[in-house]
């Protein structure tokens, strides 16, 4: 005698998970959807009562050129990719040895050095803002690019996220690293990194694309034009050269999204392996 097998009762509980982020997901892409929408209109059609994507009138040439040569976009852009490539490397030159310490070494005061990491995570930096400028003045590095990079290159986040990756590494390891004459630094620059690229790239996203979109630090360290990155030039495009025109704006708006976005799409894989690593152990 043969019976059927009930239907499975976890499909329910999957159709609603799935709808519930398949609707999250709309919400957090309308404002993109409209950002891209209003690069491609006319003025005319931008403040319309009924919402369409595409334009009765396409203006996409127009708005883009516009952004391109109304304001030195493409320098604001490069500005920030010199900025966040220089911070990622010293984050990285400086977090990887720390975390290592904490995670493989034995030394007093470890478990509070981890501590005052814990405690580094829940501070806003916009607290560190006053004291980071006048430092930053008497050493004389505001208005350059040292001024936009220095705050930055101890990051408490990158120390946590590569302690609890190379937590996860088993100690043979290390022992054998060190047993065939390699130093510590050694063990973390040819073992560590690389067996926690994972981490790493996942750590290089969360800081380019926090130092990419970074607008309160660089208002206060920067004057210059030729030094603003992305999100500070788009304000100064806005007051001195689009004014009310939102078609540009968006236009510009739109070419400084779209690296992160691509950016994201393609290392995405490793993006979530770093960061389910070091939940293993």
């Amino acid at each position: 005698m043969s019976t059927s097998a009930p239907p499975s009762l976890g499909l329910p509980a999957a159709i609603t998970r799935h709808a519930i982020l398949l609707v999250t997901g709309a919400f957090v892409l309308v404002p993109f959807v409209w950002m891209v929408s209003l690069s491609i209109k006319p003025p005319g059609e931008i403040f319309r009562a009924s919402f369409s994507f595409w334009p009765d009138q396409f203006y996409g040439i127009e708005n883009y050129t516009k952004a391109l040569t109304a304001a030195p976009l493409l320098q604001y852009m490069l500005n920030g990719v010199v900025v966040c490539a220089l911070i990622v490397i010293a984050q990285i030159a400086v977090c990887a040895p720390a975390a290592y310490a904490l995670a493989k070494l034995d030394f007093p005061g470890k478990n509070l050095m981890f501590a005052l990491v814990l405690i580094a995570l829940i501070l806003p930096h916009e607290v560190l803002s006053l004291p980071l400028f006048i430092l930053g003045y008497q050493i004389g590095i505001l208005n350059t690019y040292a001024a936009l990079i220095f705050p930055f290159i101890v990051s408490p986040f990158g120390i946590f996220l590569f302690r609890q990756f190379f937590k996860t590494i088993p100690d043979d390891v290390i022992h054998a690293a060190r047993l065939d004459g390699l130093s510590e630094l050694a063990i973390v620059w040819r073992i560590m990194v690389p067996m926690a690229m994972p981490a790493i790239i996942a750590f290089s996203i969360f800081s380019v694309v926090g130092h990419w979109n970074s607008l309160f630090w660089p208002l206060i360290a920067v004057r210059d034009q030729n030094l603003m990155p992305p999100p500070l030039g788009i304000m100064a495009f806005k007051n001195e050269e689009a004014g009310n025109d939102y078609g540009p704006l968006m236009a510009a708006s739109t070419m400084v999204v779209a690296p992160l976005i691509i950016a994201f799409l393609s290392a995405q894989k490793w993006f979530v392996e770093g960061l389910t690593g070091g939940a293993v152990k």
